[in-house]
């Protein structure tokens, strides 16, 4: 089945407000007429998203406006309000201008201690408020010498969708390629993922589990792309570092879209 690819920024903490601006008139420029054929990238050949810290919210949401890409929260909590410092809601969210989210994040799971039940709850709110979750799974190295990258993958999936009745995308992050520079083989990478899929098939159906996207995420940049994309079920990215210069991101938008079916 043909899926529109998506290529998701991550800028975890990093931008200022007059960076983030200089990104999105950036990111703008690809969609402009005058550019060469080869140059533009349009929202029907590849769907592109950025999640900003929080911040930086409102000046992403103003940037991107008209249709260039949509804007996401890097976490949410799972309750609508009340008493939680340092927190922000769904619906908090969606009033910057959000539209998608990110749930489950290896560095919310390392440095925040969250279960994968917590997160099912926050894919949960989520939805709830009209937010697309990007669900985020992977193992660590350890879990991955230990041969239990398959169990670790069928744990978190199925806690984070226990419960879930809207729409959501998964992205498969191996945790020890995570800003390491390290990278999964294409092969590894789309053996986790036509696992992913076959377990959303089981629990989905066969078609609903067809329209899943499952994003490649741990150190992918421009010059792994498109030998990670050119397989099956691999279909998109979630870019960290490489998300921060727009040259790499541009280059991986193109990329995405000449190879878009």
């Amino acid at each position: 089945m043909a899926r529109t690819p998506i290529l998701a920024a991550n800028w975890k903490m990093n931008m200022l407000r007059a960076e983030a601006a200089s990104f999105c008139e950036q990111l703008r420029g690809l969609n402009e007429a005058d550019r060469a054929p080869a140059d533009r990238v349009s929202a029907d050949r590849v769907e592109v998203l950025v999640f900003p810290s929080f911040p930086l919210l409102d000046t992403v949401a103003a940037g991107l406006a008209g249709g260039v890409a949509s804007v996401g929260g890097q976490d949410v909590h799972p309750k609508a309000s009340g008493a939680h410092t340092g927190d922000v809601s769904a619906a908090q969210l969606v009033d910057a201008g959000c539209s998608w989210v990110l749930c489950g994040h290896s560095e919310r799971r390392r440095d925040h201690g969250e279960s994968d039940e917590w997160i099912g709850l926050k894919v949960k709110a989520a939805q709830e408020a009209g937010l697309i979750p990007l669900v985020c799974v992977g193992e660590t190295r350890e879990e991955r010498s230990q041969g239990q990258t398959l169990d670790v993958l069928k744990r978190q999936v199925t806690a984070a969708l226990d419960g879930s009745s809207g729409s959501f995308e998964l992205a498969y992050e191996p945790v020890w390629a995570i800003g390491t520079g390290e990278t999964a083989t294409p092969e590894m990478a789309q053996e986790a993922h036509a696992f992913l899929r076959r377990l959303l098939g089981d629990m989905l159906g066969a078609e609903r589990a067809s329209q899943v996207r499952i994003l490649y995420g741990g150190s992918a940049k421009p010059e792994n792309v498109d030998e990670l994309y050119a397989e099956n079920d691999i279909d998109g990215f979630l870019v960290g570092g490489a998300s921060l210069d727009s040259e790499k991101f541009s280059a991986m938008m193109r990329s995405c879209a000449r190879s878009a079916p």
